[in-house]
């Protein structure tokens, strides 16, 4: 989760740091104290970053469009009494396919089998356990910081051995979908006002893992980090599977989430690459 600057612990100048290390150390010496702090050497002087190429013309317009901003009003889907846990999740996800003929209605779309197995979903939108609904469990967590909960949704595309992440919120009444992605998702975390995504990576060791971020400005999600982390497998490889036959898809059912069940980010050690295209 990207830290937020209000509320942080006061920073220490690096160099009145090294000078109460320093003098800290005087002193325990002085008092005899064998066991006392030991300076790790001068500090490396700070570096202001190289700008290259100075004369590069500024880009106008981004080359690819990956989505940054989605804010899009989900039409023929009720949010009885704006209350999203209301709303039903897997009409949600018809609405998204009725919307996107070319990607899931015609026998020979990219996402055919996803259509065909909305009929095994449940009409109350909790799917059916021992079926082939697509539609995962919904989890419901405040993401937007005005103290209702959002929807956070995720649908297996099909035969494709992918997953379509969606969040939704409510405005005047109306289901709103305030962010998209899909890819090959190995897990799914909220974390405060910040949605995680983890996919495998083609480098061995590797992961990508993408973050969405509430903006109000925007009124959405927005994708706020893309980096390549080293993994806890001890270097296994995983690939970023291809289409091929799915697996058993996971049943959907509409319980709540308590924030306190969430799980955190863990911390990373390793350094961040550049940003890269969310769709890759």
């Amino acid at each position: 989760m990207l830290p937020s600057r209000r509320g942080h612990p006061a920073r220490v100048p690096a160099a009145l740091a090294l000078l109460l290390a320093t003098a800290a150390t005087g002193t325990l010496a002085a008092c005899g104290d064998t066991g006392g702090l030991e300076s790790a050497g001068a500090t490396p002087a700070a570096r202001q970053p190289a700008r290259l190429w100075p004369g590069l013309t500024p880009a106008s317009s981004p080359a690819y469009d990956i989505g940054e901003v989605e804010h899009a009003p989900v039409a023929g889907v009720a949010v009885p009494g704006g209350d999203i846990r209301r709303a039903n999740p897997v009409a949600a996800v018809q609405a998204e396919i009725a919307a996107h003929p070319d990607d899931y209605a015609d026998a020979k779309a990219r996402y055919h089998e996803t259509s065909v197995r909305m009929a095994d979903c449940g009409p109350d939108g909790a799917g059916d356990e021992r079926g082939g609904c697509p539609v995962l469990r919904p989890y419901y967590r405040d993401l937007t910081g005005d103290g209702r909960p959002e929807m956070t949704l995720g649908f297996r595309l099909l035969p494709d051995r992918l997953t379509a992440v969606r969040v939704y919120t409510v405005e005047k009444d109306r289901l709103v979908r305030v962010m998209s992605y899909e890819d090959a998702v190995s897990a799914v975390e909220l974390a405060g006002r910040t949605v995680i995504v983890r996919s495998p990576s083609e480098v061995a060791g590797y992961e990508y893992r993408l973050q969405w971020t509430w903006d109000a400005d925007q009124g959405a999600m927005l994708l706020t980090s893309d980096e390549m982390l080293r993994t806890d497998d001890g270097g296994q490889h995983t690939k970023r599977p291809s289409a091929s036959p799915s697996p058993p898809a996971s049943p959907s059912s509409a319980p709540s989430v308590p924030p306190s069940s969430a799980p955190s980010v863990p911390p990373s050690s390793a350094p961040s690459v550049p940003p890269s295209a969310s769709t890759r």
